[in-house]
């Protein structure tokens, strides 16, 4: 399924009806796009799919369809409230996934005007409430890929700016490397129409206000974050995948990172990610293969600072302690930014 999670099909998705299928987050994590990173943060995989079901259930009960259907307990799909320990396994209802051909240097997605329903948008879309330091859009603006007004802007923005209305990014979502574009791209190489396009956007603002909202309780503030599409077989958008969660979206306590942006700090200046982008700006279908490097493991403290973090945020979240004795997310964060200090 991919570097952070496996897919395990129970029934195969058709044209004419949905698939069912079982997502085991595992404890692996993925930074800069390199998938499988050397270390396994503990609890990790347990906390994504609580976190995930806590969200796709309150969206449900807001009348936004999703395609989850329960957390897996002793083989049982079953609502949150009625699961009694931590679990992994999120059963949900599966689309045809139809992967654009890749033509010389570029995607051909011509199968997308054919299809009515039932399948994977191939987009993924990215909100965004401010800008940190470290966020791709400035790259982009730097090199021309983009314009302030291709992001709903009038001017150049500046580090840590909070958007008083979220810039909704799109990207691909199934070809090697994602990439950005314009949403007159977007709509065109996924055969949505403006009402649809329009529709998604204001999906993405909804997920948006309801995670910032949460977050909030607890003393985080949302940065950005994705969501992932689907369409039924009426053609009735779904949110598919996950969200919600500290892999899907960036916090911040205290303009200190609490999410597995972290982990990009502290791999960002590595001689792993220099080599990395190197390889990205030569080649960006081949540059996993070229890269001359491999990430080095984490220091202990850090990796069980990251497990407490996803623990935690689920625990208050949820209002539940599935995970017990771990401190509380102001806690952790006061060591983590005594470490990011070192």
């Amino acid at each position: 399924m991919g570097s952070v999670k496996d897919l395990k099909i129970l029934e195969g998705p058709t044209k004419e009806r949905p698939g069912r299928g079982r997502f085991v987050f595992s404890d692996r994590y993925s930074v800069f796009d390199w998938g499988e990173m050397p270390d396994l943060i503990d609890h990790k995989g347990a906390a994504i799919a609580l976190l995930g079901a806590y969200f796709f259930e309150k969206l449900e009960e807001m009348g936004i369809p999703t395609h989850y259907i329960g957390l897996v307990e002793e083989d049982r799909a079953n609502k949150i409230s009625h699961i009694k320990s931590p679990v992994n396994t999120m059963e949900v209802k599966m689309l045809q996934v139809i992967k654009p051909e890749l033509e010389g240097n570029r995607y051909n997605y011509a199968r997308y005007q054919e299809e009515k329903g039932g399948f994977l948008i191939p987009l993924e879309v990215i909100y965004r409430n401010s800008l940190p330091p470290g966020s791709s859009v400035f790259k982009r603006l730097q090199t021309g890929e983009a314009k302030p007004e291709d992001l709903g802007l009038s001017e150049m923005p500046v580090p840590n700016q909070k958007m008083e209305i979220p810039i909704l990014d799109v990207s691909t979502k199934l070809e090697i490397t994602d990439r950005y574009m314009t949403w007159g791209e977007a709509r065109e190489i996924s055969g949505l129409s403006l009402v649809e396009i329009n529709d998604l956007k204001e999906m993405a603002n909804t997920v948006n206000k309801l995670i910032s909202s949460e977050f909030a309780k607890i003393g985080l503030v949302n940065e950005d974050g994705k969501i992932e599409v689907g369409f039924d077989h009426s053609r009735g958008l779904m949110l598919v995948d996950v969200l919600g969660t500290l892999d899907e979206c960036r916090f911040t306590f205290e303009d200190l990172p609490v999410s597995k942006e972290i982990l990009r700090i502290y791999y960002r200046n590595s001689p792993w990610h220099l080599a990395a982008e190197e390889a990205k700006a030569k080649d960006r279908q081949r540059w996993k293969e070229i890269c001359p490097l491999a990430p080095e493991p984490l220091p202990l403290r850090l990796k069980e600072l990251v497990s407490q973090i996803y623990c935690a945020c689920t625990n208050e979240i949820t209002r539940t302690n599935w995970f017990t004795d771990t401190p509380p997310i102001n806690e952790v964060m006061a060591e983590i930014k005594d470490f990011l200090k070192e």
